[in-house]
């Protein structure tokens, strides 16, 4: 990860319309965020029409056009780029339910290996709706699963993030898959 000090003081300059700030900091973010794009992508298998690059730029323009200016650190910024790629990807996962079966939402389950196995659109669209309750009942625990579902970070990192252990993080995520499952199966 890179050094937040230059990060954010990068993204507040673009925030107040230094485009030359804004480019840097794209360029200094970008190899990670790819990284965690191409998981991202990645779990939707053979599904998957949107490239871990698009995704990337996606994200960094529903970002850009937020207030960067605003950010007060890294943990900030990772975790508005987070919302943005599961915004771009449920918008994704819309559009193509939307074209593909009418838009029916079809609920599924969740399982404790969900961070590593593929997701297609139907459980993206499900686990979105779960994880938006979640966030209305405990706002850190919708974030934490939302850094490790739709960030693709890990527990280290998230802890890092945090500034709390990574046992912690492991205990929130455990609370909040448990969360889910509950919301997805009454659901059905």
């Amino acid at each position: 990860m890179t050094d937040s000090l230059p990060l954010t003081e990068w993204l507040r300059a673009a925030g107040g319309g230094d485009n030359g700030a804004g480019e840097r900091a794209y360029a200094a973010v970008y190899a990670e965020l790819r990284r965690l794009a191409a998981c991202q992508v990645g779990k939707l298998g053979g599904q998957a029409t949107l490239t871990p690059s698009a995704l990337v730029s996606e994200a960094f323009i529903k970002l850009a056009g937020g207030s960067l200016s605003a950010l007060n650190d890294r943990r900030h910024f990772f975790n508005l780029a987070a919302r943005a790629m599961r915004q771009t990807m449920i918008d994704h996962a819309r559009e193509h339910l939307a074209q593909k079966r009418g838009g029916d939402l079809i609920r599924t389950e969740l399982d404790d290996g969900l961070p590593d196995r593929a997701l297609d659109a139907q459980q993206a669209l499900a686990i979105d709706q779960a994880l938006s309750a979640l966030d209305e009942q405990d706002a850190q625990l919708a974030e934490t699963l939302s850094w490790r579902v739709f960030g693709g970070l890990t527990s280290p990192q998230i802890a890092e993030l945090r500034g709390v252990t990574e046992r912690t993080v492991q205990r929130d995520l455990a609370i909040a898959r448990n969360y889910l499952r509950l919301a997805l199966d009454g659901a059905r």
